[in-house]
């Protein structure tokens, strides 16, 4: 398949003005208008009014209010008709070729669920800002590559997870597995989806010919925030319930311990103490029997191979 009809582009929107007309403009080159969704959250700012009088052609869903990432994407996902669907960070300039190189990815591996860019920090154009997303036995997600040099990630990789701020995702694993979890709100939704594709058996890759350009932040406004701690500690409990078996939560209870504690006493020396804490008992109200991914013993060494990845992430981290 080439990318003239076989790819959509999701790109969701809060309050985002100040950097549409570089995402839109430079993504246009390589997609036509039509293929182009930009669903708004209830934007204030009047970026939902200039997309619709500067680019006429892109298809706008405005929502009523900010109903966060997930949900944003996925009536996006749900309104593209292709077999692929790229979601895009609306604080992005994507290089030539970004999606030509990401459908690529998909057409050579038939088992591939997603495909991640090479994300490059916008005010630092060198270095890396996501190169594939890792999850380790400590229960912490990280971007693989983040500030190191971008020479040292130009080969194509199989990684834990795409960051979901530019990756490329198979809409039929999509319908199988499900669509993004909307109880997260915003933050780890792309590492949930990308685990629960690896518990089916579907592999998630690192495609480093597809570069763009990522401010960072650009919604929740600094690295740490009480925003973005609250929320990636409480769906990181979730994450787990979520999507390991009983057993494996056990046999990983003492390193996750050990993880949530150093955290904590991380984000107490960066007042966010108890924003910390909050997050982390707030992400048990989620844990429901019935949000947990259904053990099945033929998805038994998915488990096995996710759990010594989990262990291997561990020097990857350190490292």
């Amino acid at each position: 398949m080439n990318n003239d009809n076989c790819v959509s582009v999701v790109i969701p929107n809060y309050n985002g003005m100040k950097y549409m007309e570089t995402c839109l403009k430079a993504l246009l080159q390589q997609v036509e208008a039509g293929q182009v969704f930009v669903v708004d959250n209830g934007s204030t700012d009047g970026s939902r009014e200039w997309v619709a009088r500067r680019y006429p052609g892109v298809q706008l869903i405005g929502l009523k209010k900010n109903y966060g990432f997930c949900r944003a994407v996925n009536v996006g996902l749900r309104a593209a008709k292709t077999p692929y669907v790229i979601l895009l960070n609306n604080d992005t300039r994507v290089c030539p070729g970004f999606v030509k190189a990401l459908v690529g990815a998909l057409n050579r591996d038939p088992k591939a669920f997603s495909a991640a860019a090479k994300m490059l920090q916008y005010h630092r154009p060198d270095r890396i800002d996501d190169a594939g997303n890792l999850y380790c036995a400590l229960g912490w997600a990280f971007a693989r590559g983040k500030d190191k040099p971008r020479s040292l990630y130009e080969r194509p990789e199989e990684i834990f997870a795409a960051c979901a701020g530019a990756a490329i995702y198979r809409k039929a694993v999509l319908e199988e597995i499900g669509y993004f979890d909307e109880a997260h709100f915003a933050y780890l939704e792309d590492m949930d989806i990308g685990y629960r594709a690896r518990i089916f058996g579907w592999r998630n890759l690192y495609e480093p010919a597809a570069r763009v350009y990522h401010v960072g932040s650009g919604t929740s406004g600094s690295r740490y925030n009480a925003f973005k701690v609250f929320y990636s500690t409480r769906n990181n409990v979730y994450l787990i319930y979520k999507n390991m078996p009983w057993p494996q939560i056990i046999l990983n209870v003492p390193f996750l311990l050990a993880g949530f504690g150093m955290k904590y006493i991380f984000f107490i020396r960066k007042n966010l103490g108890n924003i910390y804490r909050k997050g982390f008992f707030s992400g048990f109200g989620l844990c429901k029997r019935e949000a947990k991914v259904q053990f099945s013993w033929k998805n038994l060494p998915s488990y096995g191979k996710i759990q010594l990845e989990l262990w291997k992430n561990l020097g990857k981290r350190f490292g």
